[in-house]
């Protein structure tokens, strides 16, 4: 991690619940340093919260779009945020 992250919290839609979208979300966050969570919305979203430099956000925000190969992602939303407290690992829930 850098010593100035960023973090963005994305709401990624289509078929993403069902198909280890989250787990592989994690596993794709950990391989670039990324901090935050992805967990399964009511609505049949996965929102992700995401920190790290913004060269492994971008990257990161690329992979949201395909996601795991049983995935269809329809639509990204991702703003920058500020979480208190800043999140120290990557974890599903």
């Amino acid at each position: 991690m850098t010593s100035n992250p960023k973090c963005m919290r994305c709401h990624v839609s289509g078929r993403v619940q069902g198909v280890f979208y989250r787990a592989s979300a994690q596993e794709q966050a950990e391989s670039l340093s990324i901090t935050g969570y992805a967990k399964n919305l009511r609505d049949r979203r996965v929102e992700v919260l995401a920190c790290g430099n913004d060269h492994a956000l971008q990257e990161f925000k690329s992979w949201l779009w395909r996601g795991p190969r049983h995935a269809e992602v329809t639509d990204v939303q991702c703003e920058s945020v500020n979480p208190e407290p800043f999140p120290q690992s990557f974890i599903t829930i």
